[in-house]
């Protein structure tokens, strides 16, 4: 356990580095450059017998919400590794992943969103932790009011146009949205 005063550790100013275009935040006393990126989030959009998972949110944001089993992903992991690991902590189902279904830009979230399309091999699933109920459904039968975010309901879409393609390029945002 530390206790006493700080020796000396990094005092954080805004400046532009040489170089740079834009403002960062820089140690005054070493110049280290602190840099922030986005985040990465991952998930996927699966399938059995034509039916979707879907995920009802136990968490904020968007509590009660329907979404796809997705999340942050981790420090050391794969894209797909944490595709399958959201897909287990939301709806305990280890699904095959196909390939990327879409990779889409949410700037204003600084995020980058990288959707796997795959499937299930049962229909066995089950609430996970972060998730209320889950439910496998026919395209029918989705919540569209519901879904807890735009990206959701992009993917659902992509998911839709590509059913029965196999090798075709990643999706991306939908023409005019963020």
């Amino acid at each position: 356990m530390m206790s006493g005063k700080p020796q000396n550790g990094p005092h954080f100013l805004k400046a532009i580095p040489e170089g740079e275009d834009r403002e960062r935040d820089v140690c005054g006393h070493c110049g280290f450059i602190a840099y922030q990126n986005p985040k990465i989030v991952v998930g996927s959009v699966l399938s059995f017998e034509e039916k979707i998972l879907l995920c009802r949110r136990a968490i904020e944001p968007r509590r009660g919400y329907w979404t796809i089993p997705a999340g942050y992903l981790e420090l050391g992991e794969t894209v797909e590794a944490g595709a399958r690991r959201e897909a287990y902590e939301e709806a305990l189902v280890r699904p095959i992943l196909d390939q990327v279904l879409a990779v889409y830009s949410v700037p204003r979230l600084s995020q980058v969103q990288i959707m796997f399309r795959g499937r299930l091999e049962t229909p066995d699933c089950g609430a996970g932790p972060e998730s209320l109920e889950v439910a496998l459904v026919d395209w029918k039968e989705i919540p569209w009011a519901d879904l807890a975010f735009p990206s959701v309901a992009w993917a659902l879409r992509h998911w839709k146009e590509a059913a029965g393609q196999t090798g075709f390029a990643p999706f991306a945002n939908p023409e005019g949205a963020q």
